[in-house]
């Protein structure tokens, strides 16, 4: 760090993060001053000195009130999030002072969500409920960044080609499925091959999803188009847009076994090879992990 940029670090402090992205909300010094009840000549001092110590304008000053520079807008944006660190630091500080003995952040893909974590999970919590376990859905690629930045402490997805450096454990291993009406001309069939299924429309997950993905690259790879008729957001609705007509679908069997009981629905294992995954527990360095997260990667990896 530059010795300018530690000066302006030092004459930083949180009412001053405070009242400038009050500021920017009420889009008047006035108003902001009234919220946060200080005296409006006080805000304009401290948003001054602000000026000052960044070198550059922050606010457009106007009749009507004001709003934020294009520095402004990234001064706002920084503010925002050291705020929202420091909200979440208090939350977690305050579970610790009620007896709350660590917290682990975990981001995981549907389909971990969905066939293995409630029940990983729920036997971590009674063996270690003192331990607090934050898990979100979110795509294989934004669990591997969201870990990658330190926003998520493990991460579970499937195989990716690009890792960002993290280190890898495989946690579990999944099959997919045909999902068909049982009425379906291939429904009877004991297993089938992807290709087999691209007359026909499919319904899919998000275009971002690795499931869409593969199966994206699979039809290119024949030069053929996956005719995709809806996307969905979950595999209870995939089952529920195949049982009343509008498609096909591929999902892990394990999923299909829990959800696939919303129509009347028939399961058909491919005979892809990219139909055999492995889900990934992903961290930055396992060894470094603080302990709760130690914990629990160690419970999970004993469930393989």
């Amino acid at each position: 760090m530059k010795p300018s940029e530690r000066s302006f670090a030092r004459r930083l402090d949180l009412t001053t993060l405070q009242l400038f992205a009050a500021v920017c909300e009420h889009g008047s010094i006035g108003k902001a001053a009234d919220k946060e009840f200080i005296a409006a000549s006080a805000v304009s001092k401290r948003l001054s000195d602000l000026e000052a110590a960044a070198g550059t304008a922050l606010l457009y000053r106007h009749a009507r009130g004001v709003s934020p520079t294009p520095a402004g807008e990234s001064f706002l944006h920084h503010a925002r999030s050291v705020l929202l660190s420091l909200d979440r630091m208090q939350g977690d500080l305050g579970e610790y002072a009620e007896g709350v003995k660590g917290h682990v952040r975990i981001h995981a893909n549907i389909s971990a969500i969905v066939e293995f974590l409630p029940e990983d999970i729920g036997a971590f919590a009674k063996l270690h409920p003192q331990i607090k376990i934050d898990l979100q859905e979110h795509l294989s690629s934004d669990v591997i960044r969201a870990v990658h930045d330190g926003a998520a402490d493990v991460g579970i997805c499937n195989q990716q080609a690009d890792l960002q450096g993290l280190q890898q454990q495989t946690y579990r291993q999944d099959k997919l499925v045909a999902v068909l009406p049982r009425k379906h001309a291939l429904s009877r069939r004991k297993q089938i091959a992807f290709v087999e299924t691209l007359d026909f429309d499919h319904v899919g997950l998000h275009s971002t999803s690795a499931l869409y993905l593969a199966q994206r690259r699979a039809a290119a790879e024949v030069g053929k188009q996956l005719q995709l008729r809806i996307q969905v957001t979950s595999l209870d609705a995939m089952c529920r847009m195949i049982h009343n007509g509008l498609g096909v679908g591929v999902m892990p069997d394990r999923a299909f076994e829990l959800v696939g009981s919303v129509g009347d629905l028939v399961a058909v294992p491919l005979t892809d090879a990219w139909g055999t995954r492995d889900l990934l527990i992903v961290a930055r360095d396992f060894q470094t992990l603080p302990a709760p997260a130690r914990l629990l990667v160690e419970h999970l990896l004993s469930k393989t």
